[in-house]
């Protein structure tokens, strides 16, 4: 899914594009990804684009007159930018917003269609799109406090979880855990407040650093659907499972859970103990390793 870093570039790129020129026509290649009755497409035509800005992790588009398009990617939606008119992108194509300057075509490879675009009129309308999670790049350190610590949660889950900071998913929790050197299953509570301000400053600064990373990539370009990932390979631990940490050179650990894995030092987050994976370690029991020397031995 793409994060805070990579829907930042996505507005970069779209800004120098299509911030002042009209939306000349607008098509559906598949229905259900619109997910608004009210308004109608055919209002948009005509209409210039005033801003584009980031509602969490949605992309929203303002044109004249308070009007809004809103754009969820989920999982696997991503943008693509072609210089000039476009007919679509065969059967991962959902919609085509054509532009004087290009066309920015909203595709998703994957045969679960999560993601959707919502027509709003009027600001108020923008309320039920606004997630209500506190933004990490611009949040304050109290700010940041008081999301991390309403609920007593793993680290890993709070920094994920939407409704109370928005825009980090699962790699960059993973590289913000490894620059703050704390450990995923830690809990919120247990945090000392030297901890959570090293992770309110490791926070910001792996967001700020990779948003600016990737701007200065795709100053010129604009990303194409495999730029936009969760697996760089100048990531710290996250998808670097058996390779070498880049602060203490120890083996990247992981845990799997579902569809997501996360990954980390044993050595710089966890004092050198492992973490229990959940179904590994109910299938070994008792030789389920416990620290690094035991896994290597």
């Amino acid at each position: 899914m793409p994060e805070l870093p990579d829907i930042e570039v996505y507005l970069h790129c779209l800004r120098s594009r299509i911030v002042g020129r009209e939306l000349v026509s607008f098509k559906f290649l598949n229905p259900f990804v619109l997910r608004t009755v009210l308004p109608r497409a055919t209002e948009f035509v005509g209409l210039k684009v005033l801003a584009v800005s980031r509602l969490g992790k949605r992309v929203c588009l303002e044109f004249e007159g308070e009007q809004y398009i809103v754009i969820h990617l989920m999982i696997s939606g991503r943008f693509r930018w072609i210089a000039g008119e476009a007919m679509g992108m065969g059967k991962i194509g959902h919609a085509v917003f054509v532009f004087e300057t290009g066309s920015l075509i909203l595709t998703e490879a994957s045969t679960k269609k999560r993601a959707s675009i919502h027509l709003v009129s009027g600001r108020d309308g923008l309320v039920e799109h606004t997630p209500e999670g506190t933004d990490p790049l611009v949040c304050s350190s109290k700010e940041f406090e008081v999301a991390m610590r309403c609920e007593n949660r793993t680290l890993k889950r709070a920094l994920t979880n939407q409704h109370r900071i928005n825009g980090i998913g699962n790699a960059y929790s993973d590289e913000i855990l490894f620059e703050a050197r704390l450990s995923p299953l830690r809990l919120t509570t247990s945090l000392s407040d030297q901890e959570l301000a090293r992770l309110f400053v490791a926070t910001q600064e792996t967001l700020s650093v990779w948003r600016d990373k990737l701007v200065t990539e795709f100053t010129t370009k604009f990303p194409g659907a495999g730029d936009v990932t969760a697996f760089r390979p100048d990531f710290a631990v996250h998808g670097r499972f058996g390779l070498a940490c880049p602060a203490c050179g120890s083996k990247i650990q992981r845990i799997q859970y579902a569809e997501n894995e996360t990954n980390y030092c044993a050595k710089c987050q966890n004092e050198g103990r492992l973490l229990a994976d959940r179904s590994l370690s109910r299938l070994l029991k008792d030789d389920w390793p416990k620290t690094l020397e035991e896994l290597e031995n």
